[in-house]
């Protein structure tokens, strides 16, 4: 396979490390810039609904320019971006900063995908496409606890200057290593959303929307909860998302792992509920740190546990839309960190950090409901039928 396409994934991993990098220390931010944490959570919630929103428009409105060139263009944004962060004197500066390297990050994810699958053999396209969303993935579960340790050790700008310096080093990588691309024809967007008539594929997006709401309803507020709930200082606040991390990417691969030994939809349905259960109980647990950190390793380790077995389920539901799917669902998945983490900083607001895992637990009630009512739909052949009518 191309190496080159490693060069994507270490792309999508410092792209990806900005989205929840602020997660961990909401509470350094709020006291800097002299706001509440549920405004601080909004930093959150921005940046992924503008991710999700920007990355299919984006996609379609630069259609017609070339791969590497507009690949530097966007990365050069995003170093905008997160440079405009590191120095953002108000908290509207910041939110400002976090709408820009949304944007541009949104479409250097998308282009990561599209050239790492377009630069391989046929036989070797979703294992390419694999190898570069666990880049975001491990992003996304990794970016927390880097930017706590950078954040407690210097102070919160310091993972914005880390991410800078990172986003420089891609910039060369690519320049130096990446070949011309010639643009690729891109799938409308009304075509990509026909999909969805599909009530099958509706559902199985919208079970991810709820997932992920149901755990950034939590997680995105994790260290107050630590904090506030368990009395813990910043030392073990940083122990406990280091825990958490090494969990979660362990759940990718036991996902896979389920998803092939009892099959997509099995794992799909067992994750959801033991997800469920692990938030409703993990309230409970809070008079004794061994019992709550068992627990929490079973909720990071569910987090990601879904994923494959997901993603897969949506290539069975509908092979020849497997492209859209996975872009789809990648929306899906930040609409969702955006929802939950908007509702966890209303919680904090108005009533206590405390109810986050109960509110979070409910959503994931939801999302196995939605799971379900997929899962009961038999026909799959409305959407590709959709789709080759809109070629």
């Amino acid at each position: 396979m191309d190496k080159r396409v490693y060069l994507f994934t270490v792309v999508s991993f410092v792209v990806g490390m900005v989205e929840l990098i602020i997660g961990g220390q909401l509470d350094l931010v709020a006291a800097d810039l002299h706001v509440s944490l549920g405004q601080a959570g909004l930093l959150i919630t921005i940046f992924s609904l503008v991710y999700a929103i920007s990355a299919p428009i984006l996609l379609i409105a630069t259609a017609k320019m070339e791969r590497k060139k507009l690949i530097l263009l966007s990365l050069c944004v995003f170093f905008l971006g997160n440079l405009l962060s590191a120095l953002s004197p108000s908290y509207s500066v910041l939110m400002l900063a976090r709408i820009i390297s949304a944007i541009s990050g949104s479409l250097l994810i998308v282009l990561c995908v599209t050239t790492a699958s377009a630069i391989v053999a046929v036989q070797y396209r979703a294992r390419a496409i694999g190898i570069v969303f666990m880049g975001v993935s491990g992003s996304l579960v990794l970016g927390v606890p880097i930017g706590l340790a950078l954040g407690n050790a210097f102070n919160w700008r310091a993972p914005f200057i880390f991410i800078s310096v990172l986003t420089i080093l891609s910039m060369v990588g690519v320049y130096f290593f990446m070949g011309k691309f010639p643009p690729k024809p891109a799938i409308s967007l009304s075509a990509q959303l026909r999909t969805l008539k599909n009530r099958k594929i509706l559902f199985a997006q919208l079970t991810t929307f709820m997932f992920m709401a149901g755990h950034l309803t939590l997680y995105g507020y994790l260290t107050p909860f630590l904090k506030s709930e368990l009395g813990l200082s910043a030392g073990w606040v940083s122990i406990v998302y280091l825990i958490f991390g090494i969990a979660a990417v362990s759940g990718g691969g036991i996902g896979g792992y389920l998803s092939d030994r009892i099959g997509t939809k099995k794992t799909i349905v067992s994750v959801i509920i033991a997800f469920a259960l692990s938030l409703f109980i993990l309230p409970y647990t809070t008079f004794s740190l061994p019992l709550f950190l068992g627990v929490m390793f079973i909720w990071s380790m569910l987090s990601w546990a879904m994923t494959p077995a997901l993603q897969s389920y949506l290539i069975e539901a509908s092979p020849k839309t497997a492209d859209i799917q996975q872009s789809l669902n990648n929306s899906a998945l930040h609409l969702g960190i955006a929802f939950g983490s908007m509702v966890g900083g209303i919680i904090i607001e108005r009533s206590s950090v405390e109810l986050n895992p109960t509110i979070g637990g409910i959503f994931v009630l939801i999302a196995l409901g939605s799971a379900a009512l997929s899962m009961k739909r038999k026909r799959t052949a409305r959407t590709d039928i959709h789709y080759s009518k809109a070629q």
